[in-house]
């Protein structure tokens, strides 16, 4: 994987993963706890925690896998 992404882009990846993450764990905490119920929970958490997981590889790693596919991204 060749760097394809600015530090300017390895920021806002960074960000956006750790919100995710944390976004991530509420959903979890919350459907753990029995606050939100339904299978539902269960998903957006996870995926918001594998979307955000991803996006922190992208930023540490200095690689974006929209770019790698050839479309032009603004940051």
């Amino acid at each position: 994987m060749q760097c394809n992404i600015d530090a300017r882009g390895k920021a806002v990846r960074l960000v956006w993963g750790i919100i995710n993450l944390v976004v991530g764990a509420v959903f979890v905490g919350l459907s753990f706890s029995g606050v939100l119920t339904g299978n539902w929970a269960w998903i957006v958490g996870v995926a918001a925690i594998l979307g955000g997981a991803f996006a922190v590889f992208e930023a540490r790693a200095g690689w974006c896998v929209v770019r790698a596919m050839g479309f032009k991204t603004p940051v």
